[in-house]
């Protein structure tokens, strides 16, 4: 039953992102047609800064009230003045980092730009924490109506911002309304009267410590790639780059994420019984690259297609940098499933060592890529880092649940093949209707379709089935 309702609550959620995903395309659409890539450059390099600064002052509230046994008011009151804190610390962070910033990359306008930017982690921070009730419930509709509110606000008035000329601005104030949407509307679905308090400090001075450790060294690897290529190369290229691994990272980010959201949760309920963890946690692994693995080489294989469906012609450029860049993301479900067990053991330090472990060979290995092959040589080194990383996490995970990675690995096979099968027959198919001349939004439709239906065949011939019914929906194998 609790698998039941997790896989209710990940549903919640995934369709909240996909919904949310297709609301951004929309704001894409008409962006991407009307900015240029070198737009696209700047918002980038204001985006970065402010993310890096925005994912090392996190304070995880929700994380670290869905595993403690029971949550009062005194414990929200303190989630919010930590909210406060970290939101007031933020703003004075990012404005004083600007000017420097904006030096050092010879942009003026990433002075005003990063003011615009931050206040949406500011808002963010002012959400009502009454909305940990429902996670910790594993009830996650009123997050589809948060995250959907906040899109849609932030899509017309971005929409707005750019049909009036508002150049780049518009990808600020995208960003900056989404949250100050979202936050409002928590306080419609979870009422709360703000209190300052730090009297529950110490039930989130650990998980924190450990936490900011981890998210600062992640800041850094996820952000380390722009600032380099926005260094060393103009900004019409950084565009197309950061362009380019926005679309890679859909499938961890729209589907994987969001649905391991409640998975955390259930983890939680369940982390005194090690031997239903391993189980739980294989079988989350296993759901989580069942999706990513095939949906990562789908977008490789198909990259020209989508972005000219996505983006249009004029950002043809990233196509090659977007078939690279899909690949690097796969092993990430793995990571993301492998954190939501370490949170809910209350295990942060794995995710900081990871994370550290990641950065030392991110360092070394993208400058090498770029000065090798620019931003092709960057996305070519992403890939092989995160080949390395993969193998880093079996080991991790061998250490904390006990589980052999042989037997990590046998939870995967056959999707491994599955999506073998897949990518062949996507290749000649592509190779195929070369010579055709389609319509590109026709052809991707046939090769995904085509694609799909050659996955899920190979699943079913090899055992793999989805069982559905009385309370029950899990992922089994037959054989």
């Amino acid at each position: 039953m609790l698998a039941f309702k997790a896989v209710q609550g990940a549903g919640w959620l995934v369709f909240s992102r996909v919904v949310g995903r297709l609301i951004d395309f929309g704001t894409l659409l008409v962006l991407a047609r009307i900015l240029t890539p070198a737009d696209f450059g700047l918002a980038a390099l204001a985006t970065s800064l402010v993310a890096v600064l925005d994912t090392v002052l996190e304070v995880p509230v929700t994380q670290a009230l869905i595993r403690l046994p029971s949550v009062d008011k005194s414990h929200l009151d303190t989630g919010f003045t930590l909210g406060l804190i970290r939101g007031s610390l933020l703003a004075i962070i990012v404005l004083a980092a600007a000017w420097p910033y904006s030096l050092f990359y010879r942009e003026p306008v990433l002075v005003p730009l990063t003011a615009v930017l931050v206040l949406g982690p500011i808002a963010r921070g002012f959400a009502s924490p009454g909305m940990v009730y429902f996670a910790r419930e594993l009830g996650f509709k009123q997050t589809f109506i948060l995250e959907v509110s906040g899109k849609l606000c932030a899509s017309i008035v971005a929409t707005i911002v750019v049909l009036s000329g508002g150049a780049y601005w518009a990808i600020a104030v995208n960003y900056a309304i989404a949250s100050v949407g979202a936050t409002t509307v928590s306080y419609v679905l979870a009422p709360y009267r703000p209190a300052l308090s730090l009297a529950r400090m110490s039930d989130f001075a650990r998980f924190i410590g450990w936490f900011s450790s981890a998210q600062l060294v992640s800041a850094l690897n996820w952000q380390f790639d722009r600032f380099l290529v926005g260094a060393l190369a103009d900004r019409p290229t950084l565009g197309r780059y950061a362009v380019a691994n926005d679309v890679a990272v859909i499938p961890t980010q729209s589907i994987i994420g969001p649905a391991l959201q409640p998975v955390m949760a259930a983890f939680s309920q369940i982390n005194t019984d090690r031997e239903r963890v391993k189980l739980a946690f294989l079988k989350a692994a296993r759901f989580a690259m069942l999706i990513s693995l095939p949906a990562c080489i789908g977008i490789s294989l198909s990259a020209d297609l989508v972005t000219d469906f996505l983006l249009g012609p004029k950002w043809a450029g990233a196509a090659p940098l977007l078939s690279v860049l899909a690949l690097s993301v796969a092993p990430v479900a793995y990571f993301q499933t492998l954190y939501s067990v370490s949170l809910a053991l209350d295990k942060p330090s794995i995710i900081f060592r990871l994370n550290a472990t990641e950065l030392c060979f991110r360092v070394v290995l993208i400058p090498i890529g770029f000065y090798v092959g620019s931003v092709m040589g960057t996305s070519l080194a992403r890939v092989g880092l995160s080949s390395l990383m993969f193998i880093f996490y079996l080991a991790e995970v061998r250490r904390l649940l006990d589980l052999g990675i042989r037997e990590q690995c046998s939870n995967l096979w056959k999707i491994a093949v599955a999506s073998g099968v897949m990518a062949t027959s996507v290749w000649f198919l592509r190779d195929a209707l070369a010579a055709k001349d389609l319509n590109h939004i026709l052809e991707l439709v046939f090769v995904t379709m085509t694609g799909a239906a050659t996955y899920t065949g190979t699943l079913l011939v090899l055992g793999i089935r989805l069982i559905a019914g009385r309370g029950r929906l899990e992922l089994v194998d037959r054989r």
